[in-house]
C-alpha cells in the first residue's frame, strides 16, 4: 500500500510541476481572470489546491498550517505560490515515506471545516481522496489553460510512469 501512495505523491509533484510550468506563461491578468472554473481563476484554483493539501496534511500529520477556508488566497503571485507548492509536494512525499504500512492500514481522526464535527476514518481511503482531489482540480487548471488559449498539458498517470521520474513506479 505504501508504494502505491509513494507513486501518487511523486505523480502529484510531477503533475503540479507541469501545471505550474504552463501557468508561468500567463500574464498577471490571465492568471487572475475568472473564467468560470469552480475557484474562478488559475490563481484561485492553484491556491485552493495548496490550501486543501495543507488542511489534509495537518489532519494526517498533526503539523503545519491549516487554513480555515478552502477558498483562501495564500499567495497572489505565481512565483511565490509555486515555491509554496513545491515545498508542500516535498512535505507530502516525506510524510508518506515516513509513514508505516501499519499506520496506512489504521484510522485517524480530524475536525471538519464546514460544521466542526470530529470524524474518524481509515487513513488509506482518505489518502486516496487526497490524491483524487488534487487530480480533480488540476483538471480545472487544465481547463483554464485551454480557455485562455494555451496548449494542452498532458497529465496522464501512465505518461508519468513512462517518464524518468515515474519509471520506479511503473
Amino acid at each position: 500500500m505504501k508504494q502505491h501512495f509513494m507513486m501518487f505523491a511523486a505523480y502529484n509533484q510531477w503533475a503540479n510541476g507541469r501545471i505550474y510550468d504552463a501557468a508561468a506563461d500567463l500574464n498577471d491578468a490571465e492568471f487572475e481572470r475568472d473564467v468560470g472554473a469552480f475557484f474562478g481563476s488559475m490563481m484561485g484554483t492553484l491556491n485552493h489546491l495548496l490550501v486543501a493539501d495543507r488542511v489534509w496534511m495537518k489532519r494526517f500529520s498533526g503539523e503545519g498550517d491549516a487554513p480555515a477556508s478552502t477558498d483562501r488566497i495564500i499567495h497572489r503571485a505565481l512565483s511565490v505560490l509555486r515555491l509554496a507548492r513545491e515545498a508542500e509536494d516535498k512535505r507530502i512525499i516525506n510524510w508518506i515515506d515516513g509513514t508505516s504500512e501499519k499506520a496506512l492500514a489504521g484510522r485517524f481522526s480530524y475536525m471538519t471545516l464546514s460544521d466542526m464535527r470530529t470524524i474518524s476514518q481509515r487513513l488509506a481511503p482518505a489518502l486516496s481522496h487526497f490524491f483524487n482531489h488534487q487530480t480533480h482540480h488540476r483538471g480545472h487548471a487544465h481547463m483554464i489553460l485551454t480557455v485562455l488559449g494555451r496548449p494542452s498539458v498532458p497529465l496522464d498517470l501512465v505518461l508519468f510512469q513512462r517518464s524518468e521520474e515515474g519509471r520506479a513506479y511503473a
